[in-house]
């Protein structure tokens, strides 16, 4: 199956590149023809090797290593970042700095975004109005990390910003049972929103 372009995909705060929800979302992807890049930050490396937990560090201090692996990446696809959670974030992050982030990263894919902590009102969009990259966010209807009602109201300051809406789903896509979905049709729902966005994006650009 030919790649139509390749998407570097960070993990969460706290579950490597090898958790379930990882591999299963890579292998959507795949099967939409993106060829997907997994990478670890350090400390999850770190994490693993110890066998301990070890905390993420800010998340300023991830965005250079996050730049360094976009350059590692050959240069035959299109190119996308995003990440799960915190792997979306610090992605959105390196979008609003421009002079950080290669001219040829097309935009950013978060697959659940943690707009603030639960419970809490420390909202994490204040680069949103500096995006220079569209940044597409595949979000639970009722993800703790911020839901639907009370970020329906608020996408229209964010003009660089897409949400599409996964029905019932919590912060890992896991739905109510009462909706007649599962977490896998969830996955593969947010790959097809990924395809459909690449490709609309490719055909406004000359790559």
């Amino acid at each position: 199956m030919t790649a139509v372009a390749r998407l570097l995909l960070c993990h969460g705060a706290g579950a490597g590149c090898d958790s379930a929800f990882m591999q299963q979302l890579a292998a959507a992807l795949q099967q939409q023809q993106i060829e997907v890049a997994l990478f670890e930050f350090a400390y999850m490396q770190r994490k693993r090797e110890l066998g301990t937990p070890v905390p993420p560090p800010k998340v300023a201090s991830l965005l250079p290593e996050l730049a360094a692996a976009i350059k590692a990446l050959g240069d035959d696809l299109p190119l996308f970042i995003g990440g799960k959670s915190m792997g979306g974030r610090v992605a959105s992050l390196l979008a609003a700095l421009p002079e950080s982030l290669e001219e040829r990263v097309g935009a950013v894919f978060a697959y659940g975004y943690p707009f603030h902590p639960p419970r809490k009102t420390q909202w994490r969009t204040g680069h949103f109005s500096v995006l220079s990259r569209p940044l597409i966010i595949m979000q639970g209807e009722r993800d703790p990390f911020g839901n639907y009602a009370e970020l329906s109201a608020l996408m229209s300051a964010w003009p660089e910003v897409t949400v599409h809406w996964l029905q019932t789903a919590d912060h890992d896509f896991q739905p109510l049972k009462s909706s007649g979905l599962s977490q896998r049709q969830l996955i593969v729902q947010a790959a097809e929103l990924t395809r459909g966005t690449i490709d609309a994006i490719l055909a406004k650009v000359k790559y």
